[in-house]
């Protein structure tokens, strides 16, 4: 199904609107939190903001370039240019890409639309969460995201170990594994999937321990 002219069409407006409106939460963020930690271990929001660029910065060839620098590594590569990049650029130029590329096509290798809404929506959550910003991600956004992250392959990539427990969604009829009951709203429970530790108080249940900071 999503991978039908109309939910391509319907994944691209979700995509272009999450771009915009992050972008305009960055636009409005005081100077210093640009280098506030996030949930992404050992990058501020600078480097976070600069990864999510990075796609629409990078041609095909330079990307090859700096892939082969880091020996087909593509988290060495990634955490290096991040590093660079957000050292280098200015913060409301990294805010600007975003936003001028809403609607930019651009799809990870093998994930198609979902995978690049589901990219900007974990790492939008990585600096919005840690900061407190009253946004949330619309509730059909969120559940695209999760359900698309909500597998074996997600886990085993981001170390997350469920035994035992059952993620369940505060805002939406949904539940994932068997167990003890963690529940959350369905963007906490998502973070979760892709191995993020959340605040304690945004995640309820005996075991929630295990996936908060």
């Amino acid at each position: 199904m999503i991978s039908s002219p109309i939910a391509e069409t319907h994944l691209s407006a979700h995509i272009a609107a999450e771009r915009r409106e992050l972008a305009d939460v960055l636009g409005a963020l005081p100077a210093q939190e640009w280098d506030a930690p996030t949930l992404c271990a050992g990058w501020r929001v600078r480097e976070v903001v600069a990864h999510m660029t990075m796609p629409f910065r990078y041609s095909a060839e330079r990307f090859g370039a700096e892939l082969a620098e880091s020996g087909g590594n593509f988290d060495q590569m990634a955490d290096r240019c991040a590093r660079r990049d957000a050292a280098e650029m200015p913060t409301a130029e990294l805010a600007r890409v975003l936003e001028a590329n809403a609607t930019n096509e651009w799809q990870p290798p093998g994930g198609g639309f979902v995978g690049a809404l589901t990219h900007d929506v974990i790492h939008g959550l990585d600096f919005v969460v840690p900061l407190a910003i009253d946004r949330g991600v619309p509730r059909e956004r969120a559940r695209i995201v999760l359900e698309n992250v909500a597998k074996l392959s997600t886990l085993g990539y981001f170390g997350v170990d469920l035994s035992g427990v059952e993620l369940q969604a505060d805002d939406m009829d949904w539940s994932f594994g068997s167990g003890q009951q963690v529940s959350g709203l369905a963007q906490d429970l998502a973070l979760v999937l892709c191995g993020r530790k959340l605040p304690a108080e945004r995640l309820r249940g005996a075991s929630s321990a295990r996936f908060t900071a």
